[in-house]
């Protein structure tokens, strides 16, 4: 389904989950760490691409039938998406420094080291991806990103300030958690009607604890299906 028409340059714990799902409400297929979890979406070449920028990677390869993407790893790879897909409309979600690191702290940070029992290669791999490539490393040293949050919030600041000076006005949206995100904002950056159901909002830091049980089990049945090299 590539190429992508829409990519998230926001980090995870800023309302992803409830882009992937009103992005999906409008149509697209989209990507997210969800996707990850669920299936087989190629953490390997993830981590090959952010080890060795020098080379090209098969983006529509990596991303096959999806058209949106957003949340990790997508936001990583901000900066070579936005070459490879120059017609695709860019969403920033963010809130602030303080708050963002909270919520990290809270669940994903928590879920490092968790693997199912006799974990496959696959949950290996997508465990290792993210500590690799969240937020350019941040996750390779976990106790510095507890003991240092200052450093960690300013990774996270210069994210989002990259993005807002890099990518064109025309291609960008800007959407604040604290101002509140609606369909009235994003649908007519789309191109897309308002839909009549209300925009989502899921995936809170009581929910994703909740859920995240069963996230694991979800992983825990995962095998890689799919060639991990294009043909």
């Amino acid at each position: 389904m590539a190429p992508l028409k829409v990519i998230g340059a926001g980090v995870s714990r800023t309302g992803t989950d409830s882009l992937r799902t009103a992005l999906n409400m409008l149509g697209y297929n989209t990507h997210h760490m969800r996707s990850m979890l669920a299936g087989d979406c190629h953490p390997e070449l993830f981590i090959e691409a952010f080890k060795h920028p020098e080379k090209d990677a098969d983006w529509d390869f990596i991303y096959e039938d999806y058209d949106a993407a957003v949340d990790c790893p997508t936001f990583t790879f901000i900066d070579r998406l936005i070459k490879y897909y120059p017609d695709a409309k860019v969403i920033l979600t963010k809130r602030d420094a303080d708050s963002w690191y909270k919520s990290v702290l809270n669940t994903i940070y928590k879920f490092h080291e968790l693997l199912p029992e006799d974990p496959q290669d696959y949950a290996v791999q997508t465990r290792d991806m993210v500590k690799t490539v969240f937020l350019n490393g941040s996750f390779q040293d976990m106790q510095k990103f507890k003991d240092d949050p200052e450093t960690m919030k300013a990774r996270y600041l210069a994210h989002n300030e990259w993005v807002i000076k890099t990518v064109p006005a025309d291609r960008l949206l800007v959407l604040d958690l604290c101002d509140g995100i609606t369909w009235d904002k994003i649908c007519p950056f789309l191109g897309r009607p308002v839909p009549d159901e209300p925009y989502p909002h899921v995936n809170t830091t009581k929910s994703l604890n909740d859920e995240y049980p069963k996230l694991l089990e979800l992983l825990a049945k995962q095998e890689s299906t799919k060639n991990s090299v294009p043909s």
